[in-house]
Order: structure tokens, then C-alpha cells, then sequence
């Protein structure tokens, strides 16, 4: 026998052996360094990178290392950037978490990162785009004033070169008088021109200009070398005049080439240099606004990328902030005729080349002060004026912002204190936030709030009083249901009670009456709760005193009707089948008083061949207070005899067996029982029992259970009928 729930819910878990002792996780601030560096990963792969690193130091400073050591250098190298990496990661973590702990932290975090950050952001990629469009520009102006520079020394050479094909005899005036107007139109000083004829033409050679670049060669003029063999033009590097103890400082020429005569079969060059000296650095300078520094010469092929030469000529650079950038020239070598690369290291001043700019736009826009007032001023104003609304802007947003989260959390922290005394108990603190807002209300409903807790604190105790006492009435319920195996000879009973609540209606009780005979009760009181478990313990004093005083079920259940019908209120009634197995005899005399059928299934050798049958005998329900109902009672209350023999399986139930009902409300039927009885039958009754509640389980699934299950099974093991003759049979069917 079992009195149980259904496996609805969950058993207590089992209580487990407590686990070793185990490290905090990595990210639990209380994890102290030790812990930190003994007890976890990353802090074990520090250690070991760290000792790793310190032992190849160590080695370094004996000798080179050996390639296997360079390779644990490396790893040890990465194993320590990660883990230092990772601590630092969780540092900045760690300090987010406890600055953070504030909500007025978070939102005035919150206004910088909306209202800051992105403004220092848009400042910054300003900044970035200035500075880039800054150095692309002061590269173009230098470039564009370079290029200006050796066009005008081409044409120089070209416009001589063409004069003098056609006529030779003014090759000197022509010379003269292009190096004349070079250095006084262009304002080129250095400039110098000179006339080259071939041998086979007998002319002399004419130069005219200081060729102070190349002074120390004797004639200080420019030899053509072999690879020359038509116009040339750029920038040229020879180091033909270079002392011998500075052997990596050549000279820089803007040099111009153009034959005289016909291109096969040339007269003459006209060789035009200008030097790329400190005064001519200086002219480009003025011309652009942007000032060249080192000068510095490597080849242009990947495998020798260091520079081979470097000159820093003109004045003192006027480096700024952003004001760097580096242009790049293809020059030639004038001994070899080798491409060369001449990287420019430029600086400027932004003032200086936004002036440089705005000086190329003749568009005035007015007076100011009977001054001309320039477009690029104009501008310039406009951008100082809106920079200084944009700041100002930005400032008052920012006050604005830490006043609003000022208010915002001033509220909070009333409501934290106020939160913090009535977790102390002291339900009397309230709330003082008169602002018109979300707050406001916030406050006013959590002074009413704790106006009501101490209300809901006592009903929480006086629902915990009425929890305790119906837990000690199911206790007493449980109490009153039969306890321990049923020693009957013969027969094998098992029982099952599981109320839906925590007290239930159902009850169900054995009687041994002696001589080989059991009285077997089950019965279902209406209603559920302490007063259904009220009236089944009355019910149980009751029929424990009337089955010693009558035999017949039907005198007993008469005679339970007439006492409950004076003591039942007039909404109660209860639902019974009692029955009395006499295993001498081999029978079972029943009667049924409105209660659910019973389930009879012969057994193999019974006489009575089939399967279950569905036994219900007429009868209405007990304590029913109505004018006549105790007669109707009397009236319509059957008792039926059945003969048993071994194998026999008989089944008591209550309604909430055969209604317990699944999650789309179809109940579980008496076809259906009828049919587990008849199928697994043979099983011992333990057995079936646990058959039945596994179907109704599987029946039910997730549905909740509206009723209590109360089922008793009865199996004839071995009936010891006295053997008498037939004389003896007689006599006893006369009587």
C-alpha cells in the first residue's frame, strides 16, 4: 500500500557530496594577485613567459642563441604580450565595474560619450582630413612651383637651341642674352647657359653664367657623357665637382639639354643648369609657401632602398604640428645616366599656405575699416565665428547635461535610502521628490507601497500559519489511511492515494472481520480541504464501529446513512463501495452507494470465462440532507454476491482515476482501466498498480491533476474452500 503524489513534480534532489574546493572564476573581483597568477591560466602563462624570457636574457648576454631558444624567445614573447593584454583587459574591466557602481557615474559617463566624445571625434577627423589635405596640397604647390622651375629652364634651352640652328653666327649674343633674361626676368641668379659644338664643326664653345656649381672642375663646365644622345631635361645629380673627402654630398642641378642643327646629325648642345641650392630653395619657397628640407637620394629599385646621398640646403625649416610632408623626384645621373629618387622633405605653415591659396581668388567681398576685405578672409571669419558658436554650444550642452543627471540621480538616491530603511523594517521612512515627472510618481508609489508592505507582511505570516496547519492536517489525513502490507492468507491487496491538494477527499480503509474475511472500503467525500479531510475521519470512526456489528455491506451502509445524513452539512455528501471478501467461502457480497463501478477480472481457472467486466450495482450517495432521501436511500441500495477463485483481480477506484483528464480536456475513461486490467492481469498487483499509474501519467502529461486518484487492488492468490459432500450441499441449498 502507497499514498503518494504524482510526478508532477519534481523529487527533492538528492543531497550531493560537497565538491573540492575550487578557484574563483578569472572575472570575480575578489580574487586577490596570488590567486590571480597561482590559480589561473593567464597568470601561469605569465609566470612561465616571464621565466622564459628572464633565462634567454641571461643567455644573450653569454653568446649568440641558438635558433631552437629564438623560437621559445618568440612564443615566450607572445604567451606574455597575451597575458598582459588579458590583465589589462580585466583591469579596465574591474575599474569600469566599481567607478561605475553610481548611476550618477553612468550618466554623466553617458553625456560625455553622446555629447564629447563625438565632438572630439568630429574635431579629430577634421583635424586628420586638414592635416591630409594640408600635406597633399603643400606637396602640389611645390611640385607645381618645381615643375614651373624646369619648364622655364627647358624652354630656356629650347628657344637657344632653335635660335642658333638658325643662326649660327648670333651664338653668342643668343647666349647672353637667354642667360641675361633668366636671371634677371626669372629671377634666377644662378642660372648659366652654354653652347657645346661637336669637333667637327670647328666653333668655339660659349658659356655665359658664375657655373659657380662647378667650380672645381677645370674648365668649370658640364662634359656631355655618352648616354646623352638627344634632349634632356629634370633634375641631375654630379658628382664629378664632389670633393674627395666628402665623397656622399653631390650636387643637385636643374639641367636642361637641347642639340643644335638636325637630331641626326646635331651641331651642338645647349646646356642650361640651375642650381638646386639654398637660394633657389628659397625662391620656391617664396613662390609657394612651402619650404623644402633634406634632400635625400636612393635608387628606386627594392634592393638597395638606403639612401646613397643626403643634402639639407636653404634656410632653418619651419617645421609644425601638421605642417610635414615629403615629395619625390626622378633624377638622373649625370656621370652614368642611372635613374635616380630624390625624396623632399617638405614643411609649411597652414596659415602661410592658406593665404598661398586664397591670394589665387581676385574675389573681394567688401570694406572693412575702407579696407579691401579678401574671399579667403571672409572665409577664414566665418569658420573662426561658427568654431566659437560650436564651442560654446558644446560647453552649455555639457552643463546642461551634468545638472539634468544631477536631478535624475538626486531622485534615485532618495529612492536608494528610502529602499535601504524599509529594508532595515522601517516601514514609517518616506520618500521627499516633488518633481513633476516619472520620478515624482515613482516616489508617490513607493510611499504607498510602503504604507501597504506591513499589510502584506502579515498576511504572508498568516498564510504561512494556514500552510503549516493543513500541512499538519495532511499529516493527520495520511495518519487515518491504512499503514503497512495487509496480512490476509490468500490474498494480495495494494492500494494507492494521491490527492490533488494538500488535503483531499478520498479515502479508503481495510477492516479484518476474522474467519478468513476483510471488509474493504473506499469512498470519495465531496468537496477538498481541511473539511473533506474533517468528515473522512469521521467517516472512519463510523464504519470501524459498524463493520463489527453488521455482516451484510448493505445493513452497513444503511445504517452510515442514517448517522451521516443527521451530522453532513446540507452542500456535503459522500460516495462509497464497501465490500466484504470471505476467502473460506470464496466469495465477495458488495454494495455500492453512488461510488464508481468496480472492476472484476476472472482469473484463469475461474469458471466464469471472459474478460473484465464493469460491476454496478444500483445505490445513491451517503448524508444527502433532502425530505425522503434516507427511504430512497433504503429503496434503491443493492447488494450483489460474486464467487472468487484464484487469479481473480478486482479493482476499487474513485472518480479522479477514470476522469483524469490530458491538456485537451478528454477524460481517461473506464475502457480505458478496463482494458490495463485486462491486458496485465497476471502481473502481481504491485505491479498493476505501478501499470495503471504509468498509463495515467503518460495519459495525463503536462496537465494539472483536478482531483484525487485513489485506487485499491485486490488479486485472489489461493482460496481454501471447505470440501463437503454432496449430502452436505444438499442440506445447505434447502436451508
Amino acid at each position: 500500500m502507497e499514498s503518494r503524489r504524482l510526478a508532477d513534480t519534481p523529487p527533492p534532489a538528492r543531497r550531493r557530496a560537497a565538491p573540492p574546493s575550487l578557484p574563483p572564476p578569472v572575472d570575480d573581483p575578489n580574487r586577490t594577485i596570488r590567486d590571480l597568477l597561482l590559480r589561473s591560466w593567464p597568470g601561469r602563462l605569465f609566470i612561465v613567459a616571464t621565466a622564459f624570457k628572464l633565462v634567454i636574457a641571461l643567455v644573450r648576454l653569454v653568446g649568440d642563441l641558438p635558433v631552437f631558444l629564438r623560437a621559445i624567445n618568440t612564443a615566450a614573447t607572445i604567451g606574455l604580450t597575451f597575458s598582459v593584454l588579458f590583465f589589462v583587459t580585466r583591469l579596465v574591466f574591474l575599474v569600469q565595474r566599481r567607478f561605475l557602481c553610481r548611476v550618477r557615474r553612468k550618466l554623466i559617463l553617458s553625456y560625455i560619450f553622446l555629447g564629447v566624445v563625438p565632438s572630439i571625434l568630429i574635431l579629430g577627423f577634421f583635424l586628420l582630413g586638414s592635416t591630409f589635405v594640408s600635406w597633399s596640397v603643400g606637396a602640389y604647390l611645390f611640385h607645381d612651383g618645381y615643375d614651373d622651375v624646369t619648364r622655364n629652364v627647358e624652354l630656356m634651352a629650347e628657344a637657344a637651341a632653335l635660335e642658333i640652328t638658325r643662326t649660327p653666327r648670333t651664338t653668342e649674343e643668343t647666349i647672353d642674352r637667354v642667360q641675361r633674361n633668366g636671371s634677371r626676368s626669372l629671377s634666377y641668379p644662378a642660372l648659366s647657359v652654354m653652347f657645346a659644338p661637336t669637333p667637327a664643326t670647328g666653333r668655339p664653345m660659349v658659356s655665359r653664367g658664375p657655373w659657380e656649381h662647378l667650380r672645381p672642375l677645370n674648365p668649370p663646365l658640364p662634359t656631355l657623357p655618352d648616354w646623352v644622345k638627344g634632349q634632356q631635361k629634370g633634375l641631375v645629380v654630379t658628382t664629378a665637382v664632389t670633393p674627395p673627402d666628402s665623397p656622399n654630398e653631390p650636387e643637385l642641378i636643374i639641367r636642361a639639354v637641347r642639340p643644335t642643327g638636325s637630331a641626326d646629325a646635331p651641331t651642338g648642345w645647349v646646356v642650361v643648369d640651375l642650381p638646386l641650392d639654398g637660394a633657389m630653395l628659397n625662391l620656391l619657397y617664396e613662390r609657394t609657401g612651402v619650404k623644402a628640407g633634406a634632400v635625400t637620394l636612393s635608387r628606386p629599385d627594392a634592393s638597395n632602398p638606403l639612401p646613397i646621398a643626403s643634402t639639407e640646403p636653404g634656410r632653418g625649416s619651419l617645421f609644425t604640428m601638421f605642417g610635414r610632408t615629403v615629395t619625390r623626384f626622378d633624377a638622373f645621373d649625370w656621370e652614368k645616366g642611372n635613374v635616380l629618387r630624390a625624396s623632399v622633405a617638405l614643411s609649411f605653415k597652414v596659415s602661410e599656405l592658406y593665404t598661398k591659396l586664397s591670394q589665387a581668388q581676385s574675389l573681394q567681398v567688401g570694406d572693412l575699416q575702407n579696407g579691401v576685405v579678401e574671399w579667403g578672409d571672409a572665409i577664414m571669419f566665418i569658420l573662426v565665428i561658427v568654431a566659437v558658436l560650436f564651442l560654446i554650444i558644446e560647453l552649455a550642452a555639457l552643463v546642461m547635461g551634468l545638472a539634468l543627471a544631477r536631478s535624475i540621480t538626486s531622485s534615485i538616491h532618495e529612492l536608494f535610502m528610502g529602499t535601504e530603511r524599509v529594508r532595515q523594517g522601517d516601514f514609517t521612512h518616506r520618500i521627499n521628490i516633488h518633481t513633476q515627472d516619472q520620478l515624482g510618481e515613482l516616489a508617490t508609489s513607493f510611499n504607498q507601497m510602503t504604507g501597504s508592505i506591513e499589510n502584506l507582511l502579515l498576511t504572508a505570516a498568516e498564510k504561512k500559519r494556514l500552510e503549516e496547519e493543513l500541512r499538519i492536517a495532511r499529516q493527520i489525513q495520511m495518519s487515518l489511511l491504512p499503514r503497512g502490507p495487509l496480512d490476509m492468507p490468500g490474498l494480495s491487496v495494494t492500494a494507492l492515494c494521491v490527492p490533488a491538494r494538500e488535503v483531499g477527499g478520498d479515502y479508503y480503509d481495510f477492516f479484518p472481520l476474522g474467519d478468513q474475511r476483510l471488509g474493504i472500503l473506499i469512498a470519495d467525500v465531496s468537496g477538498k480541504g481541511t473539511s473533506a479531510a474533517l468528515y473522512m475521519a469521521e467517516l472512519k470512526g463510523l464504519v470501524l464501529s459498524l463493520s463489527q456489528i453488521y455482516q451484510s455491506p448493505r445493513q452497513l451502509l444503511i445504517e452510515a446513512n442514517r448517522i451521516l445524513s443527521e451530522n453532513l452539512d446540507s452542500r456535503s455528501f459522500i460516495t462509497m463501495t464497501y465490500a466484504v471478501i470471505d476467502v473460506a467461502m470464496g466469495e465477495m457480497t458488495y454494495s455500492r452507494a453512488g461510488h464508481t463501478p468496480l472492476i472484476y477480472l476472472p482469473g484463469p481457472s475461474s469458471p466464469s470465462k471472459g474478460g473484465a467486466q464493469v460491476l454496478i450495482p444500483n445505490g445513491m450517495v451517503l448524508g444527502l440532507r433532502i425530505d425522503g432521501a434516507a427511504a430512497k436511500f433504503d429503496e434503491l441500495l443493492e447488494e450483489k454476491r460474486i464467487q472468487l477463485d484464484t487469479g481473480d483481480v478486482i479493482v476499487f477506484y474513485t472518480d479522479g482515476i477514470t476522469e483524469a483528464m490530458n491538456t485537451s480536456s478528454d477524460l481517461f475513461g473506464e475502457s480505458r482501466l478496463s482494458q490495463i486490467v485486462e491486458e496485465h492481469g497476471h502481473l502481481e498487483s504491485e505491479e498493476l498498480r505501478e501499470r495503471i499509474l504509468r498509463e495515467i501519467e503518460a495519459f495525463v502529461g503536462s496537465a494539472d491533476q483536478h482531483d484525487d486518484m485513489t485506487m485499491i487492488l485486490v488479486k485472489i492468490e489461493e482460496l481454501a474452500r471447505p470440501v463437503v459432500d454432496d449430502r452436505e450441499l444438499a442440506q445447505a441449498v434447502r436451508r
